[in-house]
């Protein structure tokens, strides 16, 4: 399956379980990767055949910047299934990470997959 992807998407918003989280707001990096069929797409030119990414990363920057959650792993089930909304996309893959939520690494977070059967 083909695939468009969002890489490095940096958002800010309020995220996590401790008092200070809740009212600080954070960076959250997100990458996503659509798995669609692109042959007609291919073809015709046309965006009405298309993802179009410049929709879905707004969609996904205004949902993390108000949704408020306390875990990445909500946040990230709520982004897949605002990408499956997108009648194009039959599976998602989404990585949200807290840059240096943790001492000493570059970031922690979670990656899921979902689909349309799923």
């Amino acid at each position: 399956m083909d695939q468009v992807f969002i890489k490095d998407l940096l958002v800010r918003g309020i995220i996590g379980i401790n008092d200070w989280e809740r009212v600080t707001i954070q960076d959250i990096l997100i990458n996503i990767v659509l798995f669609v069929d692109l042959r007609r797409a291919g073809e015709t030119d046309d965006i009405a055949d298309c993802v179009n990414y410049r929709t879905v990363s707004k969609k996904v920057q205004a949902h993390t910047e108000n949704a408020k959650r306390l875990t990445v792993e909500a946040l990230a089930a709520d982004i897949a299934r605002l990408c499956l909304e997108d009648p194009h996309v039959q599976k998602v893959r989404v990585r949200v990470e807290k840059p240096a939520a943790v001492r000493f690494s570059q970031s922690v977070g979670v990656e899921i997959e979902r689909s349309r059967e799923t």
